[in-house]
């Protein structure tokens, strides 16, 4: 069994916010699990190219962005799942941070993060 606490887990800052990673690789589970944290007003480009991601929002509010103009908002309560490697960006409303349980699949090393200064879509 593993038992963690928020205060004991590596603190990653992968861009735009800060990830804290419950489980990762080195687990041997198979997937990750996070909470992350995704800073107010900010706006991420992202695409995973190795990994699937599912998100369950528990505060603050923002939206999705995906291809063809589809936008999908975010509050607490909604799930979302990149199940197909799409490229989004992700937008936090200003009010407030956006605060996920994010889920991984394979699992993430630990130290991933992103890189918004080239202009292409940054990915894991």
């Amino acid at each position: 069994m593993i038992v963690r606490r928020k205060v004991d887990v590596p603190r990653v800052e992968w861009g735009n916010g800060v990830s804290y990673r419950f489980l990762v690789a080195k687990d041997g589970i198979g997937f990750s699990i996070a909470h992350t944290v995704i800073l107010a007003g900010t706006k991420s480009r992202i695409q995973y190219m190795r990994h699937k991601e599912a998100c369950y929002c528990i505060s603050g509010r923002g939206q999705v962005f995906m291809r063809g103009g589809v936008v999908h908002d975010i509050e607490p309560g909604c799930m979302y799942a990149l199940d197909q490697h799409e490229p989004h960006y992700l937008v936090a409303f200003p009010e407030a941070d956006i605060e996920l349980v994010s889920v991984f699949m394979p699992a993430l090393v630990g130290q991933e993060r992103h890189d918004f200064s080239s202009g292409s879509f940054s990915s894991y």
